[in-house]
């Protein structure tokens, strides 16, 4: 079946699907989601669909009036550094998850990063091949779902990943031209925040501020920057399905078109957009080394009919490339009554196995428990 012929999909039988095949024909075509839409498709291919058992659960779910926390770091240098820790505290040991404000990042900063990725995304489809692998030793590398051959259903989005891994010594020039200028700003502030963001955690666990910068938390980073285009089926597929991240910490900017969703108190919670906010939620890593402290939880994006939505994510990886490093349960936070929960490991090791298995394997934590 050809990958833009999906009128056939509802009543096609499991003996005419090979999904190898047609996963393959679309990563072939390096055009991404956005190339099956600039296709003018009305039916998504089947490869998109989520399987019968997930949508059936997802008609049963009921809406819910929670919010995300909200954290105003104003005054973060100031005298209301405590109350800011008592709130960093609160939402990373209840939701994993909270939105900043007043973080120092100027909002045209943002704004140029959002709309740089989304000119990548937009310009000719030559031109973004050119970036098209699955080569993660790259630097700069663009694909859509980077387990596209290994998951049981396809996401609706196409991602520019841009690591700081691979090489200590990333070129800006490697950047694509069309959003160099916005990544390399973004970069640099983002990077800075993260700095802060590991201070206000360290306090938050009862440890020195410099404690978390000093084994190296913020030390490597990776930016993944998604662009979710509009789906005329958005009931049969996600945007990214259910996952943690394998970092210590994702800082999140998102557009105004939301999506985002996060699991809590057992039920699918909106991240509802702030102009000139961000989103900051606790990774795997920041959970084992905190011995279950800070809470890594599972969340999502939606796919809508209305889009493109543009996120970047940026995931800080402490010591990967060039110095492995192991981690492990901070030796302030154990005790005879509170022993150790996880056993030590490389950072390098766990991003690469959460990132080589589908995105909705959330096996990492327990694998790492004793």
């Amino acid at each position: 079946m050809d990958i833009y012929d999906t009128s056939r999909m509802t009543t096609q039988t499991v003996t005419d699907y090979h999904r190898a095949k047609e996963v393959q024909a679309f990563d072939d075509t390096k055009a991404g989601v956005k190339g099956l839409v600039d296709a003018g498709i009305v039916n998504i291919p089947r490869i998109f669909i989520r399987p019968p058992e997930e949508l059936v659960e997802e008609l049963t779910s009921h809406q819910t009036n929670f919010q995300v926390p909200v954290i105003d770091l104003d005054g973060v240098r100031g005298n209301k550094l405590e109350e800011i820790v008592d709130q960093v505290r609160a939402a990373a040991e209840t939701w994993g998850f909270f939105q900043v404000v007043n973080h120092g990042i100027p909002l045209n900063v943002l704004e140029e990063m959002i709309e740089g990725i989304r000119k990548f995304n937009e310009q000719d489809v030559e031109l973004k091949k050119q970036f098209y692998t699955r080569d993660r030793t790259r630097n700069v590398r663009f694909n859509s779902n980077f387990d596209l051959h290994y998951s049981r259903t396809a996401n609706w989005r196409d991602t520019l990943t841009i690591s700081a891994l691979a090489s200590t010594d990333l070129d800006p020039n490697e950047y694509p031209e069309v959003c160099r200028d916005a990544v390399r700003e973004y970069i640099k502030n983002v990077t800075k925040l993260a700095e802060t963001l590991f201070e206000l955690l360290s306090l938050a666990l009862g440890l020195k501020a410099e404690h978390l910068q000093e084994i190296g938390c913020p030390k490597e980073y990776t930016l993944l920057c998604h662009y979710y285009p509009s789906c005329p089926q958005p009931d049969l597929t996600l945007g990214a399905s259910g996952h943690s991240d394998p970092s210590f910490l994702t800082i999140l900017l998102q557009d105004q078109i939301g999506g985002l969703q996060v699991f809590h108190d057992n039920q699918w919670v909106g991240v509802q957009p702030i102009v000139g906010g961000l989103v900051v939620n606790i990774g795997d890593f920041l959970q084992v080394v905190s011995n279950d402290k800070f809470k890594s939880v599972n969340h999502r994006v939606v796919a809508g009919h209305v889009g493109p939505r543009v996120s970047v994510a940026c995931f800080f990886m402490g010591h990967n490339a060039e110095i492995p490093k192991s981690y492990g349960p901070i030796k302030e936070l154990t005790s005879e009554e509170n022993p150790p929960i996880y056993r030590d490991f490389l950072a390098s090791e766990c991003f690469n196995k959460g990132f080589s298995t589908a995105v909705d394997d959330n096996s990492l934590l327990h694998q790492l428990k004793l």
